[in-house]
């Protein structure tokens, strides 16, 4: 049977031989949701743990709106001018705003992606900022001793709003809520003090409560407080189905349980090999993003199971620390052990990654140099065709079996 994969801005297309059993995971029924409707308007209508956003600002305050940068595919351009109307309403001009992309400790952008993340008709008539682009200002430490120091232009507005998606996130539990100030829009110090405690117990996808890295932000936001909350949960064609607004915390949690009843999938038994991708661009620009479709794809596959993981990775690694630390490592081993001694921001992903490579082989898919994946312990391949021929010789031909992820970038499989 052929099957279909996102990669890069395209896909590929492989086959899976009749024989074999394959469990094919989809999100759960987004029933009741309706494409078409405008979710992000209920959602401003109602908010949730807060009055609605008109009454609450004033019209000489300087509004600063942050939302996620180009790795992330939250629809800024679909949500944004639906929030600019609303403050609009409220006698907000668009000379008092200024959108903040939270780049957390990403690249900056070029004009070019700035104006695809806010569309043509906003480009040019609100001022947009990387958060990088900015001075950092210190406004004190989290009970954890996290540092709290943030972009200026979000640190000295007198509203904020922050804007993102929620999706799981392998050790913050969730993405979305107050993670548009930690890590988005902080410095990497700060980012880095934040993340080391991913090593903690706790500190696991799709957990809130007991979470040391989801406290730790919410405690930040409480010294960089969030005004008003934005957040939306996209379907596997990006599709807005759902979005919450309001109490930063409350309107959060509201969007995560329903992100686990449309995203939480039931499976029987893990598989032999399991064929995984984050949904193609812009979550597959580099490794750095790809991980996060591994770091779900791992709860799916058996010990000494086969990973086949497709992200076209035309950035490469993504990011300068994760590189070095994966190419300086002798064994997956090392990074684990290097990790447990000196938590670096970046050698964080290279951890995670060995993590997995202790009970599965991971075969990657991407436009990489094939003797640099070698060199990171990893199978190169171009296509997922070639990967699954080789896994299947591996795992028993028409014996072994496959679960196919094509969103396992949104999806957490669990046990049944």
């Amino acid at each position: 049977m052929n099957y279909q994969i996102g990669y890069g801005k395209g896909g590929q297309v492989f086959e899976i031989p009749e024989k074999n059993k394959v469990t094919y995971l989809m999100p759960n029924s987004s029933k009741g949701c309706i494409i078409g409707k405008n979710p992000v308007e209920a959602a401003l209508s109602h908010p949730i743990g807060s009055p609605i956003l008109e009454s609450m600002v004033r019209a000489y305050q300087r509004i600063v709106i942050v939302t996620s940068d180009i790795t992330r595919p939250m629809p800024t351009k679909k949500v944004l001018p639906v929030l600019l109307e609303h403050l609009q309403r409220a006698g907000i001009t668009r000379e008092q705003i200024t959108v903040v992309f939270a780049l957390g400790s990403h690249r900056r952008h070029t004009e070019e992606e700035k104006r695809s993340l806010v569309g043509d008709e906003i480009y040019g008539r609100i001022r947009l900022r990387d958060s990088s682009e900015d001075e950092f200002v210190y406004m004190g430490m989290t009970p954890a001793g996290t540092p709290v120091e943030i972009a200026k232009t979000v640190a000295e507005a007198d509203f904020r709003i922050c804007m993102g998606n929620i999706e799981y996130h392998y050790f913050a539990g969730y993405s979305g809520g107050a993670k548009a100030i930690m890590p988005g829009v902080s410095t990497r110090k700060a980012i880095q003090a934040n993340h080391a405690k991913m090593v903690e117990r706790g500190a696991v996808v799709g957990a809130i409560d007991g979470n040391p890295v989801r406290e730790d932000i919410e405690e930040a936001v409480k010294i960089c407080p969030i005004d008003f909350l934005l957040n939306v949960v996209l379907n596997e064609k990006k599709e807005i189905v759902y979005a919450v607004a309001g109490h930063y915390k409350e309107a959060h949690r509201a969007g995560c349980r329903f992100l686990d009843r449309l995203y939480k999938v039931k499976i029987k038994e893990r598989a032999d090999i399991v064929i995984a991708s984050p949904g193609g661009y812009p979550k597959d620009l580099n490794l750095y993003q790809t991980q996060k479709a591994l770091a779900n794809a791992q709860f799916a596959v058996k010990d000494d199971g086969i990973i086949i993981l497709a992200g076209s990775c035309e950035e490469g690694m993504g990011e300068k620390v994760f590189e070095e630390w994966m190419q300086e490592a002798k064994t997956p081993g090392e990074l684990i052990r290097r990790i447990q001694e000196e938590f670096r921001l970046g050698g964080h992903k290279a951890a995670a990654i060995a993590m997995v490579l202790e009970r599965a082989a991971i075969y990657l898919v991407s436009e990489m140099d094939a003797d640099f994946v070698r060199s990171i312990f990893m199978r190169p391949y171009r296509t997922v065709q070639g990967a699954l021929e080789d896994a299947l010789v591996q795992k028993g031909g028409q014996r072994a079996s496959i679960i196919f992820m094509p969103y396992a970038g949104s999806m957490l499989p669990v046990i049944a």
